[in-house]
C-alpha cells in the first residue's frame, strides 16, 4: 500500500527522513501515527524509527539532545520542532515485566517492528508514503481488531502493561481484541500486580474516556484484568453497571472518577480512600468527593443553592454529567446551571464584607467573627440578604 498525500505532521517531520536517508541509513514513521493517520484520526506524536545507531544519528543532525539515549532515542531539534527518533532495536530479558533487561542495536526494520505489542502499531511509513506491514495490521485496522504481534503470550510477558493497552485502544478505537488475544490476556492477567499503579492508572482512565468504553470494559472484565487493578477485586458487580451505560463519551478524569465510584455506591470517604489507592492527583479525589456529595441531591432534585455553591462550578458540570448517564429520566441540566449562574456570590472572596470591615465596626477577632462571616455567607447564597455591604453590617449588628 502507498499513500499519495500526508497529514500536514509528516509533511512537517519529512526533512528529518529524508536527511537520514541522505546519510545512507533507513528511516520511517512508525507506530500510533502511522495508524492514526490511516484511521483518519488527529496524529498527536510522531515517532521515527531508522537503521542509523544513535552515534550516526548525532553525526547527521546539528543539535540534538540525548531523551533517552540508552534505549536508541534521540531527539532532532534543528527543524523547528523536536522529533523523537529511535534506533532499530531488539529487546531481551523483561525480568520486571515492563522493561528489557537488555536492548540492542539492529539495522533491520524487520527485528524492530516484530518487538510491538499490536499489529495495528506495527506499521511503518516509507518517506514516499509506502507502508510497511509485515503482520498483517492492515487487515487488522480493516476488521477493527485488535491482534498481539506474533504471540500473544510472549508480547503480554514482556510487557504486562500491554494487556492494558489492549482494552484501551477497544475504548479509544471502538474496536475488538481477538478472541485468541482475550485467551493470553485472561491467562496472563495477574501480571498485571507488576506494573506500577501510576501506569495502570493513565491506561485505565484513558479507556473510560474513550469513544466505545464498553469495548473495553467488557474485555478488561471477561478476562478478569480487574481483579489485579487497586480495589477492583470484589467490585465486579459495579464495574458490570459502569460498562452497560450509554455509550455518551466522557473527556475529563474527574467525570471518569466520579461515574466509577458512583456505580460503584462509595461515600465520598470510600472514594477518597480508593482513588488514594490509584494514586489519583488531590484535585482529582477532591472534586470526585465533592460530586458524590451532590450527585443523591442532584438526582432527587433536592440541591438548594448552598449545595450549588459549596460544590462550584466545575463539580456541578461534573456531576450533572454524571447523573444523566447514570438515569433513565431526564436530568434539567439548563435548569441547575441557571441556579447556580444566579446565585449572587460564586465564592466566599465575592462577599462584600469580611473580617476587616468586621472588625473596624466593632467586632473583636475570634471565634465568634468567623461565625458571623459565616452566617452572613450563607445568607447571601440563600437569598436571605443582598450582597450589600451597608445591609450585612446592619444584619451584623442585630445578632
Amino acid at each position: 500500500m502507498k499513500v499519495t498525500t500526508f497529514a500536514p505532521e509528516f509533511e512537517a517531520a519529512l526533512p528529518i527522513l529524508k536527511q537520514i536517508e541522505a546519510a545512507g541509513f533507513e528511516a520511517y514513521f512508525v507506530g500510533g501515527s502511522v495508524r492514526d493517520y490511516l484511521l483518519g484520526l488527529p496524529i498527536h506524536d510522531v515517532d521515527i524509527a531508522t537503521s542509523a545507531y544513535p552515534a550516526e544519528v548525532k553525526q547527521i543532525f546539528k543539535r540534538t539532545v540525548d531523551t533517552g539515549i540508552q534505549h536508541g532515542t534521540v531527539m532532532i531539534l534543528d527543524h523547528g520542532t523536536g522529533y523523537e527518533v529511535t534506533t532499530f532495536r531488539t529487546e531481551s530479558g523483561y525480568q520486571d515485566f515492563r522493561r528489557p533487561d537488555s536492548v540492542t542495536f539492529v539495522r533491520s526494520l524487520a527485528e524492530d517492528l516484530q518487538r510491538r505489542d499490536f499489529t495495528i502499531n506495527a506499521l511503518a511509513m516509507r518517506a514516499d508514503g509506502e507502508i510497511i506491514d509485515l503482520f498483517d495490521g492492515l487487515t487488522d485496522l480493516k476488521a477493527q481488531q485488535i491482534r498481539a504481534v506474533g504471540k500473544a503470550d510472549e508480547r503480554f510477558h514482556e510487557d504486562a502493561l500491554r494487556m492494558m493497552r489492549a482494552v484501551r485502544f477497544e475504548s479509544q478505537l471502538g474496536f475488538a481484541v481477538t478472541p485468541e488475544t482475550q485467551t493470553a490476556i485472561a491467562k496472563h492477567a495477574e501480571l498485571l500486580t507488576k506494573i506500577a499503579v501510576e501506569r495502570i492508572h493513565v491506561e485505565f482512565v484513558k479507556l473510560l474516556q474513550g469513544i466505545q468504553r464498553q469495548n473495553g470494559l467488557q474485555t478488561f472484565l471477561k478476562t478478569g484484568l480487574y481483579r489485579y487493578c487497586p480495589a477492583f477485586a470484589t467490585e465486579a458487580a459495579g464495574l458490570t453497571k459502569l460498562a452497560a451505560l450509554p455509550a455518551q463519551q466522557i473527556h475529563d478524569e474527574d467525570t471518569a472518577w466520579l461515574l466509577v465510584n458512583a456505580l460503584l455506591g462509595k461515600t465520598p470517604a470510600a472514594a477518597g480512600k480508593l482513588l488514594k489507592r490509584w494514586k489519583s492527583a488531590n484535585d482529582v479525589i477532591d472534586a470526585v468527593k465533592a460530586g458524590l456529595g451532590l450527585l443523591p441531591a442532584i438526582l432527587d432534585q433536592s440541591a438548594d443553592q448552598w449545595a450549588l455553591y459549596q460544590a462550584g462550578q466545575h463539580v456541578l458540570d461534573i456531576t450533572l454529567i454524571v447523573a444523566q448517564l447514570m438515569t433513565s429520566e431526564s436530568v434539567a441540566v439548563d435548569q441547575w446551571q441557571a441556579k447556580y449562574a444566579a446565585l449572587q456570590i460564586k465564592q466566599k472572596a465575592e462577599l462584600a464584607i469580611n473580617g476587616q470591615v468586621l472588625m473596624q465596626n466593632g467586632y473583636q477577632p475570634g471565634p465568634q467573627l468567623g461565625k458571623m462571616l459565616a452566617q452572613l455567607e450563607k445568607a447571601v447564597v440563600l437569598d436571605q440578604l443582598p450582597n450589600d455591604q451597608a445591609q450585612l453590617l446592619q444584619s451584623a449588628a442585630q445578632n
